[in-house]
């Protein structure tokens, strides 16, 4: 029986490595994949999907009218797909990640999600809540913060490195602008 799996962490965990791993695993025994990441991340250019280790893979990108069904349904009547591995899975529509569940409960294909869980607030992010919901395994990676705890929190950071306290829930970046914190020091740093 497929499953949809939610692995989700905060910033600098090894989400994507560990996507690009799977996907490795399946296809290094000739079974098909298929990779997605967010349409609003765009900075992988053709390398759609990288690690800071420096793997990457293309994918197909998703929008939020993206109907995940209907497009992973159509390539698997092409080829029969083994897996469908979804990294930024934080940016998901709630209907979108029902759609992945139906993959998983309808299609029999499972479906592995990557993402955040909060947002620099601490607050959590559609497609997370929504994955976390209904998801058939949750599995946290972890980060580590500067002292040693486990890092469960992503602390947005300006060009100086103060913390930024309010704006939009999505600003794409990477170490540049988000720094991963035990709650300790996250809560520190937003006083």
């Amino acid at each position: 029986m497929a499953k949809l799996y939610f692995y989700y962490a905060s910033m600098n965990a090894g989400k994507s490595t560990t996507l690009l791993q799977a996907d490795f695993n399946y296809r290094e025994r000739g079974m098909a994949t298929m990779l997605w990441t967010a349409a609003i991340d765009d900075r992988g250019g053709e390398r759609a999907i990288e690690s800071r280790i420096g793997l990457h893979a293309g994918a197909h990108r998703f929008e939020r009218d993206t109907d995940m069904w209907e497009r992973v349904m159509a390539a698997h009547h092409v080829e029969p797909l083994a897996c469908v591995l979804v990294d930024e899975a934080q940016f998901l529509t709630g209907e979108q990640a029902w759609q992945l569940a139906r993959l998983a409960d309808e299609g029999g294909i499972p479906v592995l999600c990557y993402g955040l869980r909060t947002d620099f607030r601490g607050e959590l992010f559609p497609g997370s809540a929504t994955l976390l919901g209904i998801a058939d395994s949750l599995v946290e990676l972890k980060a580590v913060c500067h002292c040693g705890r486990k890092a469960t929190m992503n602390l947005r950071v300006d060009d100086g490195g103060a913390a930024v306290k309010a704006g939009a829930q999505t600003e794409i970046g990477g170490n540049d602008r988000y720094v991963a914190l035990c709650r300790k020091h996250f809560s520190e740093a937003m006083r």
